[in-house]
């Protein structure tokens, strides 16, 4: 979010991604970092950062973003409901709820969810009536049940948003949520993100030894990862068609080059969008 809201200040034909509440929902600290450090400088400092730990993780990031938006936008005439797995502080629910007032749910740990829940007291002085704050663990949890608690349907055809979550999670957990979302309407879609599984196992560092250092060696935080040949066959084994992935050399072609921007795009992240069979 902290990259989403930097890349504000870039002019509208050169931003990777629009969003223009990714500030004002960061915390203050970290708010005041992006708001009051000169956007130049700052965008140079956390681009070198990042270029240290990943190369082309900037673009992997901002990216995904926008691809996640672009692919809810068009497909807002032929869906029923929104699900945001581990929603985290980002703001796609509440720039979607200015324009549809389909159900939008956003899933997370319950620290998540109060925190999430105080942000839009703060930035929107209260929550939109199309938005729902689910509190739930993906590790134990099954997602459509705690969903229907809170009024969500399985005849609705819905789009299930699952970024930057896949790697914290064990491979039981992510199976265990897509066999919950079994009983999905037909028409349903899903986009996620994932890590590549050799990079996970420490076969090959893309260029990122330091980010694999901080995240499997040192915290061990990333734990599932995927090939992209893989995929399909994932997918399938969970009722899901692969539509397409999101890969480095897209990212670059798709928003990067269009925008006049300069940047790599980095191997070890992917995305994937899905539709249910």
């Amino acid at each position: 979010m902290m990259l989403a809201a930097m890349e504000q200040t870039e002019p509208p034909d050169r931003r990777l991604v629009d969003d223009d509440l990714a500030a004002r929902f960061l915390p203050a600290p970290t708010r005041w970092l992006v708001t009051a450090t000169p956007p130049k400088l700052m965008r140079r400092l956390m681009m070198a950062a990042m270029e240290r730990d990943g190369p082309g993780l900037w673009a992997n990031m901002t990216c995904r973003k926008r691809y996640v938006a672009d692919k809810v936008a068009a497909a807002l005439d032929d869906i029923d409901a929104v699900v945001i797995l581990g929603a985290g502080l980002d703001t796609l629910a509440y720039r979607l709820a200015r324009k549809s007032d389909i159900p939008i749910f956003e899933v997370d740990q319950q620290v998540n969810i109060q925190r999430k829940a105080a942000a839009v007291r703060r930035v929107l002085g209260k929550m939109p009536s199309s938005v729902r704050l689910v509190s739930l663990d993906l590790e134990r949890d099954d997602v459509l049940t705690v969903l229907a608690e809170h009024g969500y349907r399985t005849d609705y055809r819905t789009f299930f948003v699952w970024e930057a979550v896949t790697q914290y999670l064990t491979a039981d957990a992510v199976h265990a949520t897509l066999d919950s979302m079994r009983p999905a309407a037909p028409g349903s879609r899903l986009v996620f993100s994932y890590v590549r599984r050799d990079f996970i196992d420490g076969v090959n560092f893309y260029g990122a030894k330091q980010l694999y250092r901080r995240f499997r060696q040192r915290q061990q935080l990333w734990r599932f990862g995927l090939l992209p040949e893989e995929v399909a066959a994932f997918l399938d084994g969970h009722g899901w068609r692969l539509v397409e992935q999101l890969g480095p050399e897209e990212i670059v072609q798709r928003y990067v080059e269009p925008a006049g921007r300069d940047l790599t795009a980095s191997q070890v992240e992917w995305s994937a969008y899905a539709e249910k069979i």
